[in-house]
């Protein structure tokens, strides 16, 4: 299985189950597998579950069970799980690549060496996997960005960045749900919240799923962004079939 499989306290009623320190998808499938079969099948005493890009986070009720028990019931679940778990949902997310949505863009491009047209058709390119959710609710972390396109995050970061805004950083991608402070390149925006507490499942992305981003120009960019407004976009038509 390589590396050892690592458990470690994170508070008096969650452990961390650490399948390694490198971010790949070969150890995030491992997580991903160990989520999905503790979700199929939760041990007693079992409250969530939380993947992140090389663990898996457990949390649990102490007046239903203790850590010898949940860690037990947890090393049985790994004996029987498949790292080659079936692949999340696959969305298409329009983005416009515009330097008035986009202000690092142009900028980014040319530290990358690159023109702006060509930095929009890589990051356009690649179909991401999001390893995790974090930072704020649905902040997916979306690998694997192409390695031209690869830069540190801004040395110092924005106060506030737009909701929507598609930005870089290392070998990710992301989507920031809502106005928030923000050291990532931002190259453009989507019009899709990707939060919406209106919404029966107010996270539209999960992780494990994948994502496509399609370029759209400004004006069908502000016609989504309408739709979204006055609640006649679905966000289901973005799902992509596998």
């Amino acid at each position: 299985m390589g590396v050892e499989i690592r458990f470690t306290t994170a508070g008096d009623t969650a452990f961390n189950v650490e399948f390694g320190e490198a971010i790949d998808r070969a150890t995030n499938a491992r997580v991903m597998a160990l989520h999905a079969r503790l979700k199929a099948e939760p041990p007693a005493g079992l409250v969530e579950t939380v993947p992140t890009f090389r663990s898996l986070l457990v949390v649990y009720d102490p007046v239903a069970t203790g850590r010898r028990e949940m860690q037990a019931a947890v090393e049985a679940a790994l004996a029987g799980c498949d790292a080659a778990a079936s692949e999340g949902r696959l969305w298409r997310l329009p983005v416009c690549y515009d330097p008035d949505l986009g202000p690092d863009l142009a900028e980014l491009a040319v530290g990358l060496g690159l023109t702006v047209e060509r930095v929009a058709e890589l990051h356009g390119s690649t179909e991401y996997f999001v390893y995790m959710l974090g930072f704020m609710p649905g902040f997916g972390y979306m690998g694997d960005l192409p390695a031209e396109l690869e830069r540190p995050r801004r040395a110092e970061p924005r106060v506030r960045v737009p909701a929507g805004s598609v930005a870089v950083a290392g070998r990710l991608t992301t989507v920031y749900p809502w106005e928030s402070p923000g050291g990532w390149h931002l190259i453009g925006r989507c019009p899709i919240p990707l939060y919406d507490a209106g919404r029966a499942d107010p996270v539209l992305l999960a992780a494990g799923d994948r994502v496509r981003f399609e370029a759209v120009d400004r004006a069908a960019f502000d016609g989504i962004a309408q739709a979204v407004t006055a609640g006649r976009f679905d966000p289901a038509s973005l799902r992509a079939a596998s």
